[in-house]
Formats: C-alpha cells, sequence, structure tokens
C-alpha cells in the first residue's frame, strides 16, 4: 500500500557549516563554490521514496545561522517534523554551538528527530582533525539519534543524511 507524507524538515546549526550547500546537492546535485548568506529562511522540497512505496515530500527550511537571526528564528520552527543538526567538521566552534542549536530545536519545535550531520569531510586532509568525531557520534547516540559525516562538495552521505532523517520521522 502507498503512502504519502508532508514533512517539514529543519536544517540547522551556526553559520557557514554548508547548510545551503548541503541543500543545493540534495536537491539540484550541483555544487557553488561561493558562499551565499541565508537571509532568515529558504525553503526547497524534494520528494523521497522509501521503501513500500512510500512517498515523502521534504519540505526542507535552511534557517539563517547568524547569531542576528536568532530572534525570528524560533517562528520558523513550528510544525516541524525533523532536524538535521550542521556543524563544520574543519571549524571546532561550529561543534561547540551544536548542543545550544540542539536546545532551540527542542524549546521551540519539540523533541523531534533529528540527525547530527558532520559537513566538510572534504576539508579534513588539509586541516587534520580538529574536532573529537567520537564524541560527536556519542552525543548523537546519547540523545536516541545518528551521526553522519558528509561532504555536499565531494557529494559524499548527502542523499543518506536527508534519507535517513526521513526514515527516523516515518518510524516514529
Amino acid at each position: 500500500m502507498t503512502s504519502s507524507y508532508k514533512l517539514k524538515v529543519l536544517l540547522c546549526g551556526p553559520a557557514g557549516v554548508g547548510k545551503t550547500s548541503l541543500i543545493m546537492r540534495f536537491i539540484k546535485s550541483k555544487f557553488q563554490t561561493d558562499y551565499k548568506l541565508t537571509v532568515g529562511v529558504d525553503i526547497l522540497t524534494k520528494d523521497v521514496e522509501l521503501a513500500n512505496d512510500n512517498i515523502c515530500t521534504l519540505s526542507i527550511w535552511d534557517i539563517g545561522g547568524q547569531e542576528r537571526f536568532s530572534f525570528i528564528r524560533s517562528t520558523f520552527y513550528k510544525g516541524a517534523a525533523g532536524a538535521l543538526l550542521v556543524f563544520d567538521l574543519s571549524r571546532a566552534a561550529t561543534w561547540d554551538e551544536i548542543k545550544n542549536w540542539r536546545a532551540e530545536v527542542k524549546q521551540f519545535a519539540g523533541d523531534i528527530p533529528f540527525v547530527l550531520i558532520g559537513n566538510k569531510l572534504d576539508l579534513l586532509a588539509d586541516v587534520g582533525e580538529v574536532i573529537d568525531r567520537d564524541e560527536a557520534r556519542a552525543y548523537a547516540e546519547s540523545q536516541g539519534s545518528e551521526y553522519i559525516e558528509t561532504s555536499a562538495k565531494d557529494n559524499l552521505n548527502v542523499d543518506q543524511a536527508f534519507i535517513t532523517l526521513t526514515k527516523k520521522i516515518v518510524g516514529n
């Protein structure tokens, strides 16, 4: 039996971690090298087909990570079914902020399913290990979630991240 779902998914995390690049890679199979600041929120949609012919229409809300947008962010969380929490594997400060993002999502959207994303895996060859990746994995597991490392540039695990979150939402 075919089922169809319409799901609001949040993409949250500090500024410059690659949230917009992940969406562009997932939806348009493109990677842009020039950085464009997300002002407020951008919304894009994509259908995802799961097993048993379940079709999920994802409405993906790319939430601007700059601190100056924090006063309006809470309005974007309402009705969200799940979230990708994204940090930059090459910038330790972005990992330090993830628990605040998790708390913000919980406060305004409830205890929705999420997947923790360590993005920009492609940069680690240049900068080396700057984050304890086992700590990130352990944090996700302690929150009943999963940890996935991605590279929007190299198209590594991007689809998997969105599909894993979708399965977590539909499975609930």
